[in-house]
């Protein structure tokens, strides 16, 4: 399995999705393409969000374009008259899966409580490539999240974020290494690969990260792309990892 990461800066209008799709363009040998929470609206809309909100009928491009390789993408978007920070599933054509987010932070430099209707569920769904879970962000840093995934049977966890840098020191950014522990433990709890993407660029201060990468089954890190860069990365998944990862639960 082929999976392409697209480490992208969204801008704060709807031009994103023009870039989004020759982005899909350029990195459609990948099985699927995967890209940061609200790629498709950025981040800091506040009060343009109910202007700017995606419908699911405006992005039959999308659809269209998963004929390709199936691709997993963040937008903020209206559903049963409400709007939600999600992630997007397509393949095959159509729009296979939903994940709305179900934590939104409201404190320090995050106001999202004030705009987005929350989620209420973290569920697995069959995609051509096995059983898979979407988290946005704020999801993975709840216990619940991680123990529903590791509940779950899926096979492979996609992590969309927009998570802003902080906390600078000399040996880094500690967001990372915060991040960094949470998607080992989550690998590691579930068995199964974690996909991670960080959108970079600047909104109104605030400067995201990146540092995109993919943890094995075993919890070690097998790609990552740089801080602060766009960039985008084809990484190729090692099924027998996972069944190795169960082998050594079952006997140690």
């Amino acid at each position: 399995m082929k999976v392409a990461l697209i480490q992208s800066a969204p801008k704060l209008n709807r031009s994103n999705l023009n870039d989004v799709l020759s982005l899909i363009e350029a990195n459609k040998d990948a099985d699927v393409i995967v890209f940061p929470e609200l790629a498709l609206s950025g981040y800091l809309l506040q009060d343009k969000l109910y202007e700017d909100a995606w419908k699911i009928e405006e992005l039959n491009d999308l659809a269209r374009a998963s004929l390709e390789c199936d691709i997993v993408v963040g937008a903020a978007l209206w559903d049963n008259d409400n709007v939600y920070n999600s992630a997007l599933y397509f393949s095959k054509g159509s729009l296979l899966h939903i994940h709305h987010k179900n934590y939104l932070p409201t404190y320090g430099m995050f106001e999202e409580g004030r705009y987005f209707v929350a989620g209420e569920t973290i569920i697995s769904f069959s995609t051509p490539f096995g059983k898979a879970i979407m988290a946005v962000c704020e999801d993975l840093w709840h216990a619940e999240t991680i123990a529903a995934i590791s509940a779950s049977d899926a096979e492979v966890i996609y992590v969309l974020a927009a998570s802003p840098a902080r906390n600078f020191s000399d040996e880094g950014i500690s967001i990372e290494s915060q991040w960094d522990a949470l998607l080992k433990s989550t690998a590691l709890l579930s068995h199964n690969y974690v996909i991670f993407v960080n959108r970079v660029g600047f909104e109104d201060g605030l400067g995201f990260w990146g540092g995109s990468r993919v943890i094995t089954p075993m919890g070690t890190i097998e790609y990552n792309l740089p801080l602060f860069e766009r960039g985008e990365k084809l990484c190729s998944l090692d099924g027998s990892l996972k069944k190795l990862g169960r082998y050594l639960v079952k006997h140690t």
